[in-house]
């Protein structure tokens, strides 16, 4: 007899001797996990039992029973669960008598502060119920009595159950339609950075479902890791209720922390990765069972076509399909030929993961589980079959995923590649990827498949795609780190060393091109020639620029652009001009496009700011319509101090969120001939909500930051106290370099930091007070990050002082920090 029975059974039955008992039992630290949830469980049998039989004997009461369902059924009890009860009776009694009955067990419950979901039926009440409400016949596939008639209960279980199997065609489908919705409207738990441990895809309503499935004996889960996946989420549950005092299964970022230090974890990485691990193998478990449930249900309602067609008991095969040496499509999967050998042909897992992907069917689960314990390790390099069918099985396309995800469930991947187990199930914690790292490499894989006919060497661009964030998971850099993973990998998987050093310079380099594109001034020949010299070659830049793209495409939508697309463009052109032999041009004074001079001209006339403000369009791919880029706010007035706190100050008092920005400075011929410097903004901004400011509000609102009487700093620091941000985690401090080699003309200070409202009038404020002159600037935004690139000069317009660069670097580090 443990310690708390002997507690519960010395103490008051009543609410409050309960509430205590259960409080010292969530409070027990060396009590957790099923043992805890079990003890729970019994502890509020016992509970419910003395109330049950305390109200049946004053109301005198027969042929009645109070039976738990759903988790509470299963003795699932976490520490903020709901209760799921039934109260069943015969139809003997009359209603006021049952009611009574009833009241006399919800009150106390409801006094305690449980929640309590709660019916009242006979046997023909809740089976009529369960016919007709699917979530309802699901929660009665778990009732456990607790008190009372259990002959009763037994009825009720055993109808139920029959009527379950014997409308199992009717019902799977509806039940396969009703996970499908879910997924869809909760997402997929694996891959999410704020999971619902319960109704997202993979999560605890799935492993329900899974419960239900094998309930109906039309097919069952693999069980091999779906209890351990499922005690992972429910104890992860059962550490936020805890932590948070309330019934939540949505795992917040700023619960991360605490919940992995409750459950002995290292940190809220940790915690995730064995989330996501968990919910994998539901997610798994629960697509190999739906795809044996639909193929039973099919044969079921072919069978007996088949059977007046054959006649008498005859039974047809299924039709196999040769699909490559030793495998063969049965029966919508593939599966081994009678002739194949696996324990004599070590490339036979890769040929039949190959040729499933080709054929867009999906791996056997018992050729997978076979193939693992079979098949015999691959030589190291491996063969050059090998290698070929590694990238048929990446070149593919999107149905790559399903079979590499079947093989990594069954630990595959990472007896081919063991480098894989590091970014295995990796979080990843910027909002802009979508992806769990290795989810992504495999997507970038995918994406990159479609670009395959741009270059010359298709195989080193699926290769790399595939590697490209190996390094991730390790410390520093993770692409340097990765350039050296990579060439292990490359020459493991059996390529030469100049195809290795290309993969490797493709890992090494894998954001060269998107970051220079966006942060540095491309007119600048510096900027040209230090892309040239790290790539190398024309080849190496054709696959750095398709694998470019198929990363941020893979990352998610606000990774890639059209624009971003055209600046990466444009950069690859003067790239592989360079590499011909052709200098870059030195770089003039910026010809403004057509509005651009309009209003510089207007600027120049009246000495004042001059604004318009429009959406923009980027021009349409080949077959696509024009890209909206947001909008596009221009700026034009004389150069002078100040501009750029003063303009990016505005537009955050007006709630606009810089999106993109370029400041450059143009010269002008004014009314006697000379040369007059003005200043170009252009801007890409959103509204945070509602409509865009008119241009004539914010070209005022300029006009008075600029001489002094609109007090910016001060006016965001009252709206930023008046309505705080809500902070999930606390964000990493900013960061601000100075680039190496970035320029010759000028010194390039780069700015990672948290998007904030006020973040670039802060940047230029600190800039100004640092007395440089801000040549141009390139604001890039990735989610909930910027990363910021000025050239600045000193006054007399030369790059800065190495030392005084770095002053200025810290500067403005201070300043946001």
């Amino acid at each position: 007899m443990t310690s708390t029975e002997v507690t519960t059974e010395s103490e008051d039955s009543g609410p409050s001797g309960y509430a205590a008992a259960r409080l010292r039992l969530l409070q027990e630290e060396t009590q957790s996990g099923p043992p805890r949830r079990a003890a729970l469980a019994r502890l509020t049998d016992d509970w419910l039992t003395a109330l049950f039989a305390a109200a049946a004997e004053e109301s005198g009461l027969r042929g009645a029973a109070l039976v738990a369902v759903g988790g509470y059924g299963r003795g699932e009890l976490s520490p903020r669960s709901d209760l799921d009860l039934l109260l069943l009776h015969d139809g003997s009694a009359d209603a006021g008598a049952v009611a009574t009955l009833a009241d006399r067990i919800w009150y106390p419950v409801w006094d305690l502060g449980l929640a309590l979901d709660h019916s009242v039926r006979t046997p023909a009440e809740a089976r009529k119920t369960a016919g007709e409400d699917l979530k309802v016949q699901l929660g009665l596939l778990d009732a456990r009595p607790v008190a009372g008639d259990l002959g009763l209960v037994a009825g009720l279980r055993t109808a139920v159950l029959a009527d379950w199997r014997n409308q199992a065609p009717k019902r799977l489908p509806a039940l396969d339609e009703l996970c499908r919705e879910r997924a869809e409207r909760m997402g997929e738990l694996q891959f999410l950075l704020e999971p619902d441990l319960k109704e997202a895809r993979g999560g605890l309503r799935d492993a329900t479902a899974l419960r239900a499935v094998a309930a109906s004996w039309v097919a069952d889960a693999p069980r091999e890791g779906l209890a351990e996946a499922r005690r992972t989420l429910l104890d992860a549950r059962d550490a936020l209720h805890l932590t948070t005092g309330r019934a939540t299964d949505r795992l917040a970022l700023q619960e991360q922390d605490q919940v992995a230090t409750s459950l002995g974890l290292l940190d809220s990485d940790a915690l995730l990765r064995q989330v996501y691990e968990a919910a994998r193998t539901v997610s798994y478990a629960t697509d190999v069972t739906w795809r044996e449930v639909n193929r039973v249900l099919r044969a079921r309602s072919v069978r007996p076509r088949l059977r007046s067609i054959l006649g008498g008991g005859a039974k047809a095969a299924p039709e196999r399909t040769p699909l490559a040496e030793g495998v063969v499509e049965a029966d919508g999967e593939v599966v081994l030929a009678r002739t194949a050998r696996p324990e004599r042909d070590p490339v036979l897992t890769l040929r039949a993961a190959a040729a499933a992907a080709e054929a867009g069917l999906p791996l056997s689960r018992h050729l997978v589980r076979h193939l693992r314990t079979a098949v015999q390790p691959l030589p190291v390099p491996w063969p050059s079959q090998a290698r070929e069918e590694l990238v048929t099985l990446l070149g593919a396309g999107e149905s790559t995923v399903g079979v590499w995800e079947a093989l990594e469930a069954e630990g595959i991947i990472t007896r081919l590649l063991p480098d894989w187990e590091r970014v295995h199930c990796r979080p990843q914690r910027n909002p802009v990827h979508t992806w769990t790292v290795d989810r992504h490499l495999v997507e970038t894989a995918v994406r990159a498949a479609s670009l395959t006919r741009r270059v010359s060497r298709p195989d080193l661009l699926l290769i790399a795609a595939l590697l490209h964030d190996i390094g991730k998971g390790w410390p520093g850099d993770h692409s340097v780190a990765g350039e050296v993973i990579a060439r292990d990998m490359a020459a493991r998987i059996g390529f030469d060393k100049q195809d290795v050093a290309v993969v490797a310079t493709l890992v090494r380099h894998h954001l060269l091109l998107v970051e220079t594109a966006t942060r540095r001034d491309l007119d600048d020949p510096a900027t040209v020639r230090s892309v040239a010299n790290a790539v190398g070659s024309a080849s190496t830049l054709e696959l750095l620029h398709a694998l470019t793209e198929a990363d941020a495409l893979a990352t998610g939508p606000a990774a890639w652009s059209s624009w971003r697309a055209s600046l990466v463009t444009d950069l690859v052109k003067r790239v592989a001009a360079l590499l011909a032999g052709e200098e870059p041009p030195e770089p003039e004074p910026l010809a403004p496009s057509a509005e651009q001079e309009r209003l510089a001209v207007e600027a120049l006339r009246t000495g004042e700011p001059v604004l318009s403000l429009h959406t923009r369009s980027e021009p349409a791919a080949e077959d696509g319509e024009p890209e909206p880029v947001g909008v596009e706010l221009l700026i034009a007035l004389p150069d002078r101090p100040g501009v750029l706190p003063a303009a990016a100050g505005v537009l955050a008092l007006h709630r606009l969120t810089v999106r993109a920005a370029d400041l450059r400075a143009v010269e002008l011929p004014n009314e006697l001939g000379e040369s007059a410097d003005l200043l170009v903004l252009s801007w890409r901004v959103a509204a945070e909500y509602g409509s865009l400011p008119q241009a004539a509000r914010l070209r005022a609102d300029l006009v008075r930051a600029l001489d002094g009487s609109l007090d910016i700093r001060a006016r965001l620091a009252e709206r930023e106290a008046a309505y705080p941000r809500r902070r999930g985690v606390k964000a990493p401090p900013p960061r601000v370099t100075v680039a190496a080699a970035g320029s010759r003309l000028a010194t390039v200070i780069e700015v990672r930091a948290q998007d904030a409202p006020g973040l670039l009038h802060r940047i230029g404020r600190a800039l100004e007070q640092s007395e440089v002159r801000v040549r141009s600037a390139h604001v890039s935004t990735l989610g909930a990050n910027a990363v910021d690139a000025f050239y600045v000069t000193d006054v007399d317009g030369e790059p800065l002082a190495p030392q005084r660069a770095a002053e200025v670097a810290r500067e403005v580090e201070k300043e946001l920090g």
